[in-house]
């Protein structure tokens, strides 16, 4: 038999992946760093923190300060062959028998065989029903139910019998089955009838010498002789002198009969529509593949060998990616594939959105300035220190969400846990501050696309989709020198996500006001009540440098205010 093809060795602890929103901002990577660490310091192991967008300049100084590596990449965490297929595969060459591939099928507890080429590249299946087909009477063809397509040696295989005297025993070829039970002289008038050949012809026969030499002198092609019997030199010389094999099988004939059956090769019945994967294809996108098949897809690798196999059942298994969702609790808003697959837990300081979870989960979240908040205030209340480089961490995401205290969002919590960090971190959290809003220009650092793709969101509400970015300056005189060609970016992404409107939210962390640019539906526009900087596209938004605080819900109630503006879009 074929031994198992198997695919490399893989971890038996799978990680949990910590990970903040896309297109991160500060407090999404820190959080992650910071409750990955939480999570270790209460000795729970394989929480791994990550991210599922690029870093920026405030992100790198923040990380380079406290010497925290950028988190783990994750592109996409959508279930794909490899999370679920079998990877140990137990396969037959096209020569087994169907002995052979029922062993394999029951001793494996399993319902389907690949079938493997000397290249063990997968060129055909063998279901359970496939050989079960083989064996179902057919009494209206008698002929067709004497039939196997075998050869001597599978026979004697299937068996466990003892060969006296084989003669080509490696052809395969058809033969017809013969129990030789009858008087002597009516043995043969059977085959007669049915016109079969003495050459295509095995007899299954016990210490019957009469039938035995019988069949030797018609020239059968082999004779089996039953319950472990011994034959006698002489009927073995003169099968020998015929050309005829000899086989004695240690079962009675009722059983040996039905052992020879199962001898046949699997050659007719293999199910040559195969149908392969790759390992790394989406278990979304393999799901129809199976309209086409009704046992198994193969896995293969490059080369088409076989890793592996995913059955219908295998695609119902509980998928092993495990995320905690960090600063975000949104599914628009998540690592691409986070629906398909295990949420076990949320923290953050949003609104509520749309999220439902197979199991109950541990969901925190609470009004305050920053994520990063709630995991230090948990490390707190646990009675944990987190190291110093890990309450800078801390420190540098409640910083860069609340601007230092200065933003709406913040809260006396805020302070307080602020300042605990600082005292362990030993930093001062003024210059950690300074050091963090001045480490470079987004506008400057990154063509416009960038710009309004690095730290961007998807909205939805009242079925409108709509997406917010917002990126902080040191004053408003870079947005202004780019504005035209970071107005056509927003426009770009707009169509691209294909959105209600996109907006983007330039902050001045200086003087704690905000420009506003959208595009997107005129009417909505026309409706924005704050004063027009530039008519219909930009507008100037004092005092306001929250989006979740203060934009969103803003801009939400514009839109429960306008539905019937929007309802054909909804429709779409």
């Amino acid at each position: 038999m074929t031994p198992p093809a198997s695919a490399p060795a893989t971890q038996t602890t799978l990680p949990t992946y910590v990970v903040g929103h896309r297109n991160p901002d500060a407090d999404a990577i820190c959080s992650a760093i910071a409750y990955a660490s939480f999570k270790e310091a209460r000795g729970e192991r394989g929480y791994v923190p990550a991210r599922c967008g690029n870093s920026n300049a405030r992100i790198d100084t923040i990380l380079a300060r406290f010497h925290q590596p950028l988190p783990h990449y994750l592109s996409d965490v959508s279930p794909r062959v490899h999370d679920l297929m079998t990877r140990t595969v137990i396969a037959v060459p096209e020569q087994a028998t169907c002995a052979e591939a029922l062993e394999l099928l029951d001793r494996h507890h399993i319902r389907v065989l690949p079938v493997m080429n000397a290249r063990r590249q997968p060129f055909g299946t063998v279901s359970i029903a496939a050989l079960g087909g083989v064996f179902i009477p057919r009494v209206n063809q008698p002929r067709l139910m004497r039939q196997v397509h075998t050869s001597l040696a599978a026979i004697a295989r299937a068996l466990k019998g003892r060969a006296v005297h084989l003669v080509k025993e490696n052809v395969v070829e058809d033969f017809y089955v013969r129990v030789g039970t009858m008087d002597i002289r009516s043995f043969w008038s059977i085959s007669e009838r049915e016109n079969i050949a003495a050459h295509e012809s095995i007899v299954i026969v016990g210490d019957r010498r009469d039938i035995q030499r019988r069949s030797i002198e018609l020239g059968i092609r082999a004779l089996v002789i039953t319950s472990g019997l011994e034959i006698d030199a002489e009927t073995v010389a003169q099968a020998s002198a015929r050309g005829v094999s000899i086989i004695v099988s240690p079962y009675d004939s009722t059983t040996t009969g039905w052992l020879v059956r199962t001898a046949s090769s699997i050659e007719r019945i293999i199910d040559r529509s195969v149908v392969t994967v790759a390992a790394d294809d989406r278990i979304a996108d393999v799901r129809k593949k199976f309209s086409v098949t009704s046992h198994a897809l193969m896995v293969t690798n490059d080369e088409g060998g076989l890793i592996g196999i995913l059955t219908k059942s295998d695609i119902f298994k509980p998928v092993p990616t495990r995320l905690v969702l960090v600063d975000h609790n949104e599914l628009p808003q998540a690592v691409p594939g986070a629906e398909e697959v295990t949420i076990a837990e949320i923290i953050d300081h949003h609104r509520l959105g749309a999220v439902h979870t197979a199991q109950p989960i541990l969901f925190i979240n609470e009004p305050v300035g920053s994520t990063c908040t709630i995991i230090a205030d948990m490390f707190r209340r646990e009675g944990l220190q987190p190291s110093p480089p890990i309450a800078g961490i801390m420190m540098s995401g409640l910083i860069s969400d609340t601007l230092h205290l200065n933003g709406p969002t913040t809260t006396s919590k805020d302070a307080i846990i602020l300042a605990w960090l600082a005292e362990i971190a030993g930093v001062n959290s003024k210059q950690l501050a300074d050091e963090i809003f001045n480490s470079g220009s987004v506008i400057l650092a990154n063509p416009p696309d960038k710009v309004v793709r690095s730290d961007f969101k998807i909205y939805e509400e009242e079925g409108i989709r709509f997406a917010v970015s917002q990126v902080e300056e040191l004053g408003f005189g870079n947005f202004w020198q780019h504005a035209k060609p970071i107005a056509h970016a927003v426009q770009e992404l707009r169509e691209e996500e294909k959105l209600a409107f996109a907006a983007l939210l330039v902050t001045d962390i200086n003087t704690q006001n905000s420009l506003l640019l959208v595009k997107g539906d005129a009417t909505f526009i026309g409706r924005i009540g704050y004063p027009h900087v530039e008519q219909d596209e930009i507008f100037d938004m004092p005092g306001v440098v929250s989006r979740k605080k203060q934009l969103i819900p803003y801009l939400t109630s514009l839109i429960k205010e306008m539905a019937d503006v929007f309802a054909p879009q909804k429709r779409r």
